[in-house]
């Protein structure tokens, strides 16, 4: 099966509601590090390979009122050699704390499909890269077992590629977290360059120019006079409320795709007027419908 199922029964765990500390584990190659890059998207403090013996030490000094991390995920697997043996106990004793809800995840993907995946990275195992790849694989699977045991949650990765095992795991954590696709929008002008970082971009030197306005030149998009200006261009309006629409069906797909943040750029000439006034207008609607938003005017000023 492929997915992410409960391993306990139901009432034992409380699914990510409000779990502070994420515990990743699993045989190499199965994705922990994608799942644990999902997770520093959406905001988690990460460490990979955290020594066991610190795991405790580590949740006292992160969550603790002077560093004030709010939620954080580990990796931890057979690289920590015979160390390994003390988890169950450490992990136990976490699960005790009165300040954390902890959660074991652990993911797994069949021999053929991990053994394709060394292939294609061309890495040794990190278990004992002299033996075959196959009986390296084994090995750690047994050594594995207590862990699995007591896991909260089992991940099967061998359906997915990386890019769907990251947007699939996004998705999961996202539907109980309260921390929403961030919206950037940047106006800027075209004669300045374009924003590299630009998820999406919007060309609206098509609008009426407030440049030409002689009253209106040395004003920007964020004066009142402009904005009206432009408000009262049908083109304008027209163009605001398709371009609404159109981002009201698009950033639900990108926050299903697990994607934390998109940037929008809206570029006139000069940067100073339309795409100015374009941007505030959309933040502002944005902001009604309670996205996070914030808004950049890279080349107002100049």
């Amino acid at each position: 099966m492929t997915g992410f199922e409960p391993a306990c029964p139901p009432g034992v765990f409380s699914p990510m509601q409000a779990s502070p500390l994420v515990i990743i584990t699993g045989p190499s190659g199965a994705g922990k590090g994608t799942l644990m890059r999902a997770l520093e998207d959406r905001g988690y403090f990460c460490v990979d390979n955290l020594p066991v013996g610190l795991l405790t030490k580590f949740a006292d000094l992160a969550f603790g009122a002077e560093n004030g991390v709010r939620r954080a995920a580990l990796v931890v697997d057979v690289r920590e050699g015979k160390a390994l043996n003390q988890f169950p106990q450490v992990f136990a004793a976490l699960k005790e704390s009165p300040h954390l809800e902890v959660s074991l995840y652990f993911l797994e993907a069949s021999d053929d499909v991990l053994i394709r995946r060394f292939s294609e990275t061309r890495r040794p195992h990190p278990l004992d890269p002299a033996l075959p790849i196959r009986e390296a694989i084994l090995l750690e699977r047994e050594r594995l077992a207590p862990v699995r045991a007591i896991a909260d949650y089992v991940v099967d990765t061998s359906g997915f590629s990386i890019h769907q095992l990251r947007s699939h795991a996004s998705r999961l954590f996202a539907e109980h977290e309260a921390a929403p696709l961030l919206v950037t929008i940047e106006s800027f002008g075209y004669k300045h360059g374009v924003p590299v970082d630009a998820d999406m971009l919007f060309d609206v030197r098509f609008l009426p120019n407030p440049f030409f306005v002689p009253e209106l030149k040395p004003l920007s998009g964020l004066d009142p006079e402009v904005v009206d200006y432009m408000r009262a261009q049908d083109v304008t309006a027209t163009f605001l409320e398709k371009l609404r629409g159109m981002l009201e069906f698009l950033l639900p797909q990108f926050e299903n795709e697990g994607k934390a943040y998109l940037t929008i750029a809206i570029g006139c000439t000069g940067g100073r007027h339309r795409s100015v006034m374009v941007a505030e207008s959309l933040a502002e609607s944005l902001g009604e419908k309670n996205r996070r938003v914030k808004v950049l005017h890279r080349d107002v000023e100049k």
